[in-house]
């Protein structure tokens, strides 16, 4: 007897808890090995530059080296970091959370009203033939200089892909989870509730992403039309004074403020939504088993 329980617990698989643990330390071996080659590909190109700006002897005003470019970024950093980026970031940050808020509203609405989608989604197709930058003297014309045409520019910007990815999300909701609260008694306030706000929320997410790289763009283009600070209007004076090399450290300001904006949306979608998280692993066992 002491035998066989013996056997069967040599036989017993390995703890889940180390398995998962080993698991969750090769995924991260992986995803930061996945970022390498693009790291490798990108120092190359910038060696190239380097390297064919000073065997050619490239003028500084017609394409600086990278050097150079660092060297205008050092210098101008005190005004770049501290005057400049929190401005564009603070429009960008309002004109987004305008966007997010008309762009839930809207997709609900074309979800939940075959009228509103009849009317409201091709003028959301359409407003995306029209480039922000066009409607930017028209908004400076009517609202002024001020921070308010600079946000609406923004929020134009953003707006669409916030909306349409709520309305695929509210569109996917699993319909047999529907049937199921329905037959359990959920009204259409709790049906939402219950299945197709969570089933949205990963398609929100991934419009949120998209928008908050827009966003810093948005802003960026709103400042060249008229403004006394900010990134924008950074580029701008700096290309007019032929400080080619102050024109590229501040498109790569807002090179980096774009990619931050990318991660932090990814950071607050994995606080947020950690049933993903766990849905991945089980993804990955069924795999590995499989295997």
């Amino acid at each position: 007897m002491s035998w066989g329980l013996q056997v069967r617990k040599e036989a017993s698989p390995p703890s889940s808890t180390g398995a998962t643990l080993g698991r969750s330390d090769r995924s991260r071996r992986a995803g930061l090995w996945e970022g390498w080659p693009a790291i490798v590909f990108v120092t190359g190109l910038i060696a190239l530059w380097e390297l064919s700006a000073r065997y050619f002897d490239v003028p500084k005003y017609l394409l600086p080296r990278p050097s150079q470019v660092v060297g205008a970024l050092v210098e101008g950093a005190a005004p770049l970091f501290l005057e400049h980026t929190p401005w564009t970031l603070l429009e960008a940050g309002l004109g987004l959370a305008m966007a997010v808020s008309a762009g839930i509203v809207i997709g609900g609405l074309v979800h939940f009203s075959s009228f509103a989608r009849a009317v409201l989604y091709p003028l959301l197709v359409a407003s995306q033939t029209v480039p922000a930058i066009v409607l930017a003297p028209l908004l400076v014309i009517w609202f002024g200089y001020g921070i308010f045409p600079k946000l609406l520019i923004v929020a134009i910007a953003c707006f669409f892909p916030v909306a349409v990815a709520v309305v695929d999300g509210l569109d996917g909701a699993d319909p047999k989870k529907i049937k199921l609260v329905k037959a359990m008694g959920a009204g259409p306030f709790q049906q939402f509730r219950l299945v197709k706000a969570p089933s949205a929320m990963a398609s929100f997410f991934t419009g949120l992403r998209v928008a908050a790289t827009y966003g810093v763009m948005g802003a960026v283009i709103a400042e060249w039309i008229g403004s006394d600070r900010g990134l924008g209007m950074y580029i701008v004076r700096s290309a007019r004074s032929f400080r080619t090399e102050h024109v590229f450290a501040g498109i790569l300001v807002v090179t980096l403020c774009s990619i931050a904006a990318f991660l932090l949306v990814g950071a607050l979608r994995r606080l947020l939504l950690p049933w993903e998280r766990h849905i991945t692993a089980r993804g990955e066992r069924s795999l590995n088993h499989d295997h």
